[in-house]
């Protein structure tokens, strides 16, 4: 079995590789690539019967998941303090999310 992979190791993958890039891109932009992913993620998810496909339900998580530490990268926000302060806190959210 693989080693976890911490959520700091892999925003900073994506800065090392992407950040020149992403950062000239721009928020908005970059924005609107993190939405298009999101429905191609919900496209996956909603695909039912002999058509659904696991594969590629787990690439479209992927890609969510890398544009949105690109969109955390280029406005200097650190995922994993994020959801340390947010989530694991003392003053973590109570009841539905």
């Amino acid at each position: 079995m693989p080693e976890p992979l911490a959520i700091e190791t892999f925003q900073q993958h994506i800065r090392d590789r992407y950040y020149k890039t992403d950062h000239a891109r721009g928020t908005p932009a970059t924005f609107m690539w993190f939405v298009e992913e999101v429905g191609e993620l919900a496209t996956a998810l909603n695909t039912t019967g002999d058509k659904r496909d696991p594969a590629n339900i787990e690439e479209e998580f992927a890609d969510v998941f890398a544009w949105l530490c690109t969109l955390a990268n280029i406005n200097d926000v650190d995922m994993a303090q994020a959801l340390r302060r947010k989530y694991l806190s003392g003053d973590a959210p109570k009841g539905h999310k």
